[in-house]
């Protein structure tokens, strides 16, 4: 690796994964679900941080550092590494990797998913060395179906088992509250409880959504089919939605992927008033409020 390359410590926020929508529209025959999801990216995440290093090293800070796997290959900031030099047909860089985890573990925002993703997009311009799109798209796909939409943190809708991908409608400008009753939910047993597999897909959506009424609006109308089986297997994520309800500033609110973390819709600037609020009603919870896009 070029020596001027390594000047410096790189740094991206690995935006959470917020499913605005989420249906599921079948099953394949591998078992894997179908689905459409309308999916975005707050200014809310963990931090990546690559700098130079003699080896590759890994370190992990953050309120949710000590619930990660440091294991080897499990890891996966450290297998997206692997895969990345593998697919470039380089050394595996001698980069130290900080990652600071300050999403709550399986909590249905693709924490790990965009700290892979963003570790990725790091890599690239750390080494110089630039994977095409298809290349890139099938290494993030192999670490896990929601590595794919996180190597770009815009609005975009998922179809497919995630792998297929397009631009979503332009959002208004939007506060969201994040909410984790700090519980962990396995995705595979949502999944399992869940009833039918083929509901209808996501009504056709416009250019944009030009202000929030457009959005909830639309949003109203659509669903998040995992939300009832990840309520039957954690009564704390109806205690939340429940009080997200209960506040008349937020407008919206719904869980997010297969949970147990809940988002609420509001103002920009009702958003930190809210997650101040809930902080004092409920020290226990994981909150975090910011622009949705």
């Amino acid at each position: 690796m070029p020596d001027h390359q390594q000047t410096a410590v790189r740094a991206e926020l690995a935006r959470a994964k917020v499913n605005l929508a989420l249906h599921i529209t079948g099953q394949r025959n591998d078992g894997y679900h179908l689905l459409e999801s309308l999916v975005a990216f707050p200014q809310i995440g963990d931090r990546i941080a690559l700098e130079p290093s003699e080896k590759l090293e890994l370190d992990i800070d953050g309120p949710f550092a000590r619930e990660l796997d440091l294991a080897g290959d499990n890891n996966l900031v450290l297998r997206a590494v692997r895969g990345f030099a593998e697919r470039a047909k380089i050394d595996v860089p001698s980069v130290k990797i900080t990652l600071t985890k300050r999403l709550p573990v399986a909590s249905g925002i693709g924490g790990g998913s965009s700290d892979a993703a963003t570790t990725l997009r790091l890599l690239e311009d750390v080494t110089g060395v630039y994977l095409s799109d298809a290349d890139l798209h099938e290494l993030a796909a192999s670490l896990g179906a929601d590595v794919p939409v996180c190597l770009t943190p815009e609005p975009q809708v998922m179809r497919g088992i995630g792998e297929d991908l397009a631009a979503a409608p332009l959002l208004p400008a939007c506060g969201i509250v994040l909410v984790n009753p700090k519980v962990t939910l396995e995705t595979p047993d949502v999944f399992g409880a869940l009833d039918k597999k083929n509901n209808p897909q996501l009504a056709k959506m416009p250019d944009a959504f030009d202000d929030i009424a457009a959005l909830i609006a639309y949003l109203t109308n659509s669903r998040n089919d995992l939300q009832t089986p990840a309520m039957s297997a954690c009564g704390a994520i109806g205690e939340v939605l429940n009080f997200l309800q209960g506040d008349s500033r937020i407008l919206f609110s719904r869980m997010s992927g297969s949970g147990a973390t809940c988002f609420g819709l509001c103002a920009p600037t009702e958003m930190r008033a809210i997650e101040t609020d809930l902080r004092t009603a409920h020290p226990d919870w994981w909150i975090a409020s910011g622009p949705l896009s």
